[in-house]
C-alpha cells in the first residue's frame, strides 16, 4: 500500500483529479469505478474544469458507481445518480450508456455484477473512507469475499449522511459493490479524508486486516494508493501485506 500526504483537502483534490485525469490519457477506454459523498467533490470539481479546456475525455470511458440508496427513485436530489449529473456526468462527455449508477427502485445485484463483468472489470477505482472504516457500503463485519448487495445501513452511516435528507426519511439500504468486487479493480486510490476521519486512518495505516475495519482488505491487493490528509510532505513507503488471522 502507497501512502500520499496532503496538508488540505484542495492539494488532495487536485492530486485524485490528476490521477484520473492521467489514467484516461493512458487508456481512453478505461473502466472507472466511481465514489460519491463530500470527500470525491473537490476532485470532480477540478475534472470538470480541466474537461472544459480539453473536453473530449470521457467519449470513450466506462464508469461505475460504487452504491445508491434503496427505495428512492434517480431523480431524488439525495439520490447518488443525482450527485454523479450534478457533479461530474452532465458536464463531461460521457455517453449516457457508459455511465453505471444502480437503480435504487429495482435494484439487481447480480445483473450489476454481470455488467461490469461484460465491460471489462474494473481497472481503476476510486473509493472514500467512512469514519467506521466502511468503503462503499460495506459496514463492519462484512466478508472480504462479498459481492455486489443489497445491505442495511447503520445507525452511524445513517446519521452521517443525514444531511442530505432534510425530511428525515434516510434510507435504511443500499445497494453496495461488495469488498470482494471492489478488490478486483486492477488499481484501487483511496481518498481519506474529512472530519472525524483521523481514527480510521490511523487504523488503517497500522496495517491490521480485520472484517470489523473494511477499509482494512486494501491490504491484501497489490496496486492501492491512499491520498490522505495528514502532516509532512510523501510518504510512498511500501508495507508488507498481512494476512487474515
Amino acid at each position: 500500500m502507497q501512502w500520499e500526504t496532503f496538508e488540505s483537502q484542495d492539494a488532495l483534490a487536485d492530486r485524485a483529479a490528476h490521477v484520473l485525469l492521467q489514467a484516461i490519457r493512458e487508456n481512453p477506454r478505461i473502466v472507472l469505478g466511481l465514489p460519491t459523498g463530500r470527500t470525491p467533490m473537490g476532485m470532480y470539481q477540478r475534472v470538470v474544469r480541466e474537461c472544459s479546456r480539453e473536453y473530449h475525455r470521457f467519449g470513450d470511458a466506462v464508469s461505475f458507481n460504487l452504491d445508491e440508496y434503496v427505495g428512492i427513485p434517480r431523480e431524488h436530489p439525495a439520490s447518488y445518480w443525482t450527485y454523479m449529473r450534478s457533479h461530474l456526468f452532465d458536464h463531461v462527455d460521457i455517453r449516457g450508456e457508459n455511465a453505471h449508477v444502480p437503480d435504487g427502485m429495482h435494484p439487481d445485484p447480480d445483473a450489476y455484477e454481470r455488467e461490469i463483468q461484460a465491460a471489462g472489470g474494473l481497472e481503476l477505482t476510486f473509493l472514500g473512507l467512512g469514519r467506521n472504516g466502511h468503503i462503499g457500503f460495506n459496514e463492519p463485519g462484512t466478508p472480504i469475499d462479498s459481492r455486489t448487495r443489497i445491505v442495511a445501513l447503520t445507525p452511524s452511516t445513517r446519521h452521517a449522511n443525514a444531511d442530505f435528507f432534510p425530511d428525515g426519511q434516510v434510507p435504511t439500504h443500499a445497494i453496495t459493490m461488495g469488498i470482494g468486487t471492489i478488490l478486483e479493480s486492477r488499481r484501487i486510490v483511496l481518498l481519506a479524508a474529512g472530519a472525524g476521519k483521523e481514527q480510521a486512518i490511523a487504523r488503517l495505516r497500522s496495517g491490521e486486516v480485520t472484517e470489523e475495519f473494511p477499509a482494512s482488505a486494501l491490504w491484501k491487493h497489490e496496486d492501492v494508493v491512499v491520498l490522505a490528509i495528514g502532516t509532512g510532505a510523501v510518504d510512498l513507503q511500501r508495507r508488507s501485506q498481512p494476512t487474515l488471522p
